[in-house]
């Protein structure tokens, strides 16, 4: 792994400092907030209801001083309507102005890294400078969908991820070396478009991040000197070992002279507590469907209430709640300063997983309020 690690950091440019790596903390908040959005589908509601609520919430996000927004890839979800990340943000992209917008993540092992390079350079030229380009080494899905993504390339899989990462670093930055089988090859809109006669183009890319919610991602970010984010919002147990690991590992690069690394983490407000646990209900009855191989539509609030789990079931769905940070939007407040505090991380990325796009985008607000983000 050494010398694909040197390979992909020698050719990592320069985008320390205003680059949107490093947010800013506003207002009372302990670090810079961001969102994930899983661009969830209720109950009786369409994958169209869906996306205007992502722009909706993008557009809160971006009023309210929060980061970043990124969406995730996920697939074969009826209640995940994001399985397409670089459509999503391009749509995002035209109805925002200054909120960073990002992948977290596209799941490389799906892609060509070429494929990957030409979408992130056409949303780069769409929002030049506010686009960031999240990726993972899971598949997003089970492992027929997985398959059914990879036709022709089933010999790949997340192993291969830091041969894939290198490759797609080269397109990104142009800059396969000369007798390379790819040196001819470029990743357009991108860095060729600047070195062609007359070129103007800038030699900004978006910068990568690594995702992960284990070790393996976290040493592969600390050696190459990459942003990190962990997904504490659905490996808990992890979160701590993982930071501390990616820390360890960290080599300073041209794109970070420091370790930068953020976590995701689900997060609910209400004004009343019991409106905000019968909300996350929703996203739990919906969590312990999808693990016992039932994904659907996220469930209403009364569906949620009237469900009779059984006691396994509730074993699973008290664990999960045990790591959303849910209640009154002091008691937020509390839980994520707490959670920052404790893990240390440099941003919160929170996403609010709900039936209704009413209460998830409350929720943001309240957040907001809480900590004195500003009002737009």
């Amino acid at each position: 792994m050494s010398g694909e690690a040197d390979e992909i950091r020698g050719s990592e440019t320069i985008r320390d400092g205003g680059d949107g790596i490093r947010g800013s903390a506003l207002g009372s908040a302990p670090v810079p907030l961001s969102v994930l959005d899983l661009v969830t589908v209720g109950a009786g509601h369409t994958a169209s209801g869906a996306v205007r609520t992502a722009v909706e919430l993008a557009r809160t996000a971006e009023r309210r001083g929060f980061h970043r927004y990124w969406v995730a890839e996920h697939h074969s979800m009826p209640g995940v309507a994001s399985s397409s990340p670089a459509v999503l943000l391009a749509h995002l992209a035209a109805h925002t102005a200054r909120i960073r917008l990002g992948s977290g993540g596209v799941m490389l092992p799906n892609h060509a890294p070429l494929v990957i390079a030409e979408q992130f350079g056409t949303l780069e030229a769409m929002a030049p400078g506010r686009i960031d380009l999240g990726l993972g080494r899971a598949p997003g899905t089970d492992g027929a969908t997985a398959a059914a993504l990879r036709r022709g390339r089933h010999h790949e899989g997340a192993e291969d991820f830091p041969q894939q990462l290198a490759e797609l670093t080269r397109f990104l930055d142009d800059s396969f070396p000369d007798g390379h089988p790819y040196a001819g090859i470029h990743a357009v809109p991108g860095p060729v478009q600047a070195t062609s006669p007359g070129g103007v183009q800038s030699a900004h890319r978006p910068p990568v991040w690594l995702l992960g919610s284990s070790g393996f991602s976290a040493r592969l970010a600390g050696s190459l000197g990459l942003p990190f984010a962990f997904a504490h919002h659905f490996s808990a147990a992890h979160t701590l070992p993982a930071l501390d690991l990616y820390r360890a590992s960290f080599r300073p690069s041209e794109t970070l002279a420091e370790p930068y690394a953020l976590i995701g983490v689900a997060a609910l407000a209400a004004e009343e507590e019991r409106e905000a646990r019968r909300q996350v209900m929703t996203g739990a009855l919906s969590m312990l469907r999808l693990r016992t191989g039932r994904p659907g539509l996220v469930p209403t609030p009364e569906e949620a209430e009237a469900y009779p789990f059984q006691e396994a079931e509730r074993h699973v769905v008290d664990g999960w709640l045990g790591n959303v940070v849910h209640g009154t939007p002091d008691a937020v407040r509390q839980g994520l300063d707490d959670l920052a505090k404790r893990t240390g991380a440099d941003e919160l990325m929170i996403t609010t997983n709900a039936h209704g796009s009413a209460a998830r985008l409350r929720s943001y607000e309240l957040i907001a309020d809480v900590y004195g983000l500003p009002r737009g």
